[in-house]
């Protein structure tokens, strides 16, 4: 079991009692050097992790990024697990179009052009960059960033692309 101080045990407990496990605000009496320390020890051991903050929503403010928009604390699994708490489990991966409101998962809405793609990609014959084109409106290169980023890096589906006999590059999201 990890060891950890007062001072962490209290942030990770508080954290772990408030909606989306947000670390914030720090526990009266921590603040500045001291503040800023404690937090980066924390970070560094994985016990919580540096978000963005919804202002819109009023989550507190760790700090600002100075383009107007700040980033909050959140006690992570392994936060959770160090003070005895057992975490919630993930879904399964192809569960993407649920709202899955606690992990902070990125979802696909319905009707958007993003969910047509990923629609066309699931066919099992796939989709041509043209075919992508004509259903989107988008041009190659914003589908093949859409594809890398949005589909790959925030959802992370895995999209293959095969040149096959008599038919141009076939990009498919594999099973």
């Amino acid at each position: 079991m990890t060891k950890l101080t007062e001072t962490q045990t209290v942030i990770l407990t508080a954290g772990a009692q408030r909606p989306g496990n947000i670390a914030m605000p720090l526990p009266k009496g921590l603040h500045g050097a001291a503040a800023k320390m404690a937090v980066t020890k924390m970070i560094e051991r994985g016990l919580i992790e540096e978000v963005d903050a919804d202002i819109r929503k009023g989550d507190p403010l760790w700090r600002e990024t100075g383009d107007g928009n700040g980033t909050t604390l959140k006690v992570t699994n392994a936060g959770l697990t160090a003070i005895g708490i057992v975490p919630e489990p993930m879904p399964p991966a192809n569960h993407l179009l649920s709202n899955v409101s606690n992990l902070a998962r990125p979802v696909s809405r319905p009707g958007t052009k993003q969910a047509k793609l990923i629609a066309l990609l699931k066919a099992p014959e796939g989709a041509t960059m043209e075919v992508l084109i004509a259903a989107t409106g988008w041009q190659a290169h914003t589908l093949r960033g859409a594809i890398s980023g949005a589909l790959g890096k925030k959802l992370g589906l895995t999209v293959t692309s095969a040149k096959e006999e008599g038919r141009a590059r076939v990009y498919r999201i594999s099973r």
